[in-house]
């Protein structure tokens, strides 16, 4: 289970990575292909073309930070193809689900109540 504060979103990079790429080659991904700021505290998916490995990249208080995970056997249920939505943004269970291999493409979540954010003038 992961544990995480309210505010951080989760974004789910929709097209294949190379998983040669480090802190500054996921930068780039993140502003480039996926139009967001990489320095928002916000969680970075992305997963190779074989759906083996994911990268998660966030900034902390002083840089960056990468975690990576190699599966052994088996693959991720990564949404690979919505073109139109580069940065797909998923909730924090949704992302201990899909690492720990639920294909979120069949799970059916079931309504709860969810208050609506106001925006403060």
């Amino acid at each position: 289970m992961l544990y995480l504060p309210a505010r951080v979103r989760v974004y789910l990079c929709t097209s294949p990575c190379d998983m040669r790429r480090s802190f500054d080659g996921l930068h780039a991904l993140v502003t480039g292909v996926m139009q967001l700021d990489a320095f928002d505290g916000h969680l970075f998916v992305f997963a190779n073309r074989r759906k083996d490995r994911v990268k998660l990249l966030y900034s902390d208080r002083d840089g960056f930070a990468v975690w990576a995970k190699r599966l052994e056997e088996g693959t991720y249920a990564m949404p690979f193809g919505k073109e139109a939505e580069p940065g797909h943004q998923i909730t924090v269970q949704e992302l201990g689900a899909l690492l720990s291999g639920i294909d979120l493409s069949i799970a059916k979540r079931r309504k709860r109540y969810q208050r609506k954010c106001t925006e403060a003038a």
